[in-house]
């Protein structure tokens, strides 16, 4: 993929992923502000189609931006170039997509 595409790809993640934080901040200001415990949020989130596909979109957004933004980094500050830079930030972005994932599934489901 080009630097002009994977610019373009985190620009475009960054603005799926902008109303996502604001809806997920605000879900935490009102869940802390009404008492809920954790059990209660977990309560209305298990078996939410919503939520699932909510949350599930907002990691893919944010593993495309990490791990695009991480790749700059690391050629950058640590001096990685070519194969060795788009495979550890490759290989960044996969497991915070599975890590994500798993979140959300334990979450949801």
């Amino acid at each position: 993929m080009s630097e002009f595409h994977l610019y373009m790809a985190q620009r475009l993640s960054a603005l799926v992923m902008a109303p996502f934080v604001i809806v997920h901040i605000g879900v935490m200001i009102y869940a802390i502000q009404g008492g809920l415990s954790a059990a209660e949020i977990l309560g209305r989130t298990q078996g939410s189609a919503f939520w699932f596909a909510f949350y599930g979109m907002f990691v893919v957004a944010v593993s495309i931006h990490a791990a695009i933004g991480l790749r700059t980094i690391l050629g950058e500050w640590a001096g990685l170039r070519g194969g060795a830079r788009d495979a550890v930030s490759a290989a960044i972005g996969l497991g915070l997509l599975a890590l994500g994932a798993q979140a959300v599934w334990a979450v949801t489901v």
